[in-house]
C-alpha cells in the first residue's frame, strides 16, 4: 500500500517530450560524429600544440615591442570604452520603445525590438566585416561595432529593467496627466536605474573581450597585432600579447565585479 501512494521517484514524460528527446540525443550523437576530433587526432594535436607552446616561450620583452603593444591595448581599451558609452545611450531609446505599457509606439514597439534582435543576433565579427568595408580598416570600425552589439546587448536588458519597473510612480503622474517621456524620466528610470547601470557594466566587460577580436578583421585594437604576429610566424610576439590580453581581461572583470557590488 506505501509503495502504490509513495510519489514516483522518475517523473512522467508525455510521448512528445520523449520523442524530442530522443530526437536531440540522435542529432548531438550525429554531430558529435562529423565535427567533434578523432582520438586519432587528438593524438596528432597534442605533440603539435606543445611544440607550438615551445616555440611562444619565452615571451618577447623587448622594450620596443613592450611599447608598441602597449599603445595598441589603449587603442582597444578607446574602442570599448567609447564604443559602449555611445551604444548605452543609444540603446536607452531603443529600450524604451521596446518596453511594454510605457512605449510612446503601441504595438509597433516589436520593430524597435526586432532592430535589438538583429543588432545581437549577427555576430561581432561580421559587423566589422562589413564597418571595415563602409570605412576602411582602423579603430573607427571597431567603435561602430562595439557601438551595435551594444545597443544589442543593452537594448533587450534595459527593455526588461523598464517592465520591471514599479508601477505605482508611474499610475501616479499618468494621473496628473504626465506624458509617456516624463513617466521615463520621472519613475522608470530611477527606479530601473540599478539594474540600468548593471547592464553597463557587463556591456563594457563584454567590449573589452570583443574588441581585441576585432583587429583579427582589421578593425584595429591589439587583435591586428595578435594576426600579425600569427601570420608572420612570430610566436614570441604572440605569446606576449596573449599574456597581455589575459591580464586586461581579467583586471577588467576584477573591477566591473567591485563596481557591481558597491552598486547592488
Amino acid at each position: 500500500m506505501h509503495d502504490r501512494l509513495s510519489p514516483s521517484r522518475i517523473p512522467s514524460i508525455s510521448p512528445l517530450t520523449f520523442s524530442f528527446a530522443v530526437a536531440l540525443a540522435a542529432l548531438v550523437i550525429v554531430s558529435a560524429g562529423q565535427v567533434a576530433p578523432s582520438p586519432e587526432q587528438l593524438a596528432g594535436g597534442v605533440p603539435r600544440m606543445a611544440q607550438l607552446v615551445g616555440r611562444m616561450i619565452p615571451p618577447n620583452v623587448e622594450p620596443g615591442f613592450l611599447l608598441r603593444v602597449f599603445w595598441r591595448m589603449i587603442e582597444t581599451f578607446q574602442i570599448a570604452v567609447v564604443g559602449t558609452a555611445i551604444g548605452v545611450v543609444l540603446s536607452l531609446p531603443f529600450a524604451w520603445l521596446s518596453a511594454k505599457d510605457i512605449t510612446p509606439l503601441g504595438p509597433f514597439r516589436h520593430i524597435s525590438r526586432i532592430l535589438v534582435s538583429l543588432f545581437r543576433t549577427v555576430p561581432d565579427l561580421v559587423w566589422a566585416l562589413l564597418f571595415v568595408s563602409a570605412v576602411g580598416l582602423g579603430a573607427v570600425a571597431g567603435t561602430m561595432t562595439i557601438v551595435v552589439d551594444t545597443i544589442g546587448f543593452c537594448g533587450r536588458f534595459f527593455a526588461e529593467a523598464m517592465e520591471d519597473a514599479d508601477e505605482r510612480p508611474q499610475e501616479a503622474l499618468f494621473a496628473i496627466g504626465a506624458s509617456r517621456f516624463s513617466v521615463l524620466c520621472g519613475a522608470v528610470l530611477p527606479d530601473a536605474l540599478p539594474s540600468l547601470t548593471n547592464t553597463t557594466l557587463f556591456a563594457l566587460e563584454k567590449a573589452v573581450r570583443s574588441s581585441v577580436v576585432l583587429g583579427l578583421v582589421g578593425a584595429g585594437g591589439i587583435g591586428q597585432e595578435l594576426k600579425v604576429a600569427f601570420d608572420l610566424f612570430q610566436y614570441k610576439n604572440a605569446s606576449t600579447i596573449i599574456l597581455v590580453i589575459f591580464t586586461i581581461v581579467v583586471l577588467m572583470e576584477f573591477v566591473t565585479d567591485r563596481l557591481r557590488s558597491k552598486v547592488q
